[in-house]
């Protein structure tokens, strides 16, 4: 496995590549050719979301856990949704909460990173678009979602998508056991649960997705999150951990 961290880097943003805790600047592009190029500290760097991605393509009740806590009937084929670029954060930004929204929502789900232009890709195929994963804290005004009844404006405020702390190349998430996916908030835990309780897996979302858009490298497939969603408050500190991945951390604050 490998893992792929984007930090500020003086002044510019840059991809490194983790060699088991030693950090090297990636030289090239990211899903094209690349090499590792010199050494560098490891820490004392602002960490900045993985990836910019054109969209995320987020998908609704895909476990059946948190079907049952939303009181609504498994789906039949996969339920998605666009969350915009503008609403992508990196570890440690905040979560802002509209004044006016009403009950914010933590989401902890595991994202999937795009590595190649995906149309319309037979399932048995997936597995060769897809560069790695990541975390996704989907963040959801779940009032406003309720009141719309479709999810743009209460999912794709920004600040709504906060994305990281890397991406890990080279991860079994086909593995019975699946991956650990949990969702805490000031370190207590509200979420936990496994990928392998997807209702859709991860090459059914691929294939399903790029059948309907064309998805470009750098986007991200948010697979779903567990039960265990629950509100978020000013001053609260959320924290999204995926196996193999990380945690991605970030404090939550009111509008300036």
């Amino acid at each position: 496995m490998t893992r792929f961290f984007r930090i500020e880097h003086n002044g510019e943003p840059r991809h490194v590549i983790d060699e088991g805790g030693g950090w090297r600047l990636l030289e090239g592009e990211i899903f094209g050719r690349h090499e590792a190029g010199d050494v560098i500290a490891s820490n004392g760097h602002r960490l900045l979301a993985p990836i910019a991605p054109s969209k995320i393509v987020a998908v609704g009740l895909n476990y059946k856990d948190h079907a049952a806590e939303q009181n609504k009937t498994l789906p039949a084929e996969p339920m998605i949704f666009i969350k915009p670029s503008t609403s992508v954060i990196g570890p440690g930004d905040p979560i802002v909460l509209p004044p006016g929204a009403g009950r914010v929502d933590h989401e902890a789900e595991v994202g999937v990173v795009i590595g190649r232009r995906a149309s319309h890709v037979p399932e048995d195929e997936a597995h060769a678009y897809i560069f790695g994963l990541t975390c996704v804290n989907d963040v959801t005004a779940r009032e406003l979602q309720r009141k719309d009844v479709q999810y743009t404006r209460a999912k794709g405020f920004d600040t709504f998508a906060p994305v990281g702390p890397c991406i890990a190349a080279g991860l079994d998430y086909t593995a019975a056991k699946g991956l650990t996916v949990e969702g805490s908030v000031n370190g207590t835990r509200r979420q936990s649960s496994s990928t392998r309780e997807l209702i859709f897996g991860i090459h059914r979302l691929v294939a399903f997705i790029s059948s309907v858009m064309t998805l470009l490298p750098g986007d991200i497939i948010s697979t779903g999150t567990p039960a265990g969603i629950g509100p978020l408050s000013v001053g609260d500190t959320v924290t999204v951990r995926v196996e193999g991945v990380g945690e991605l951390t970030n404090p939550v604050t009111g509008m300036a």
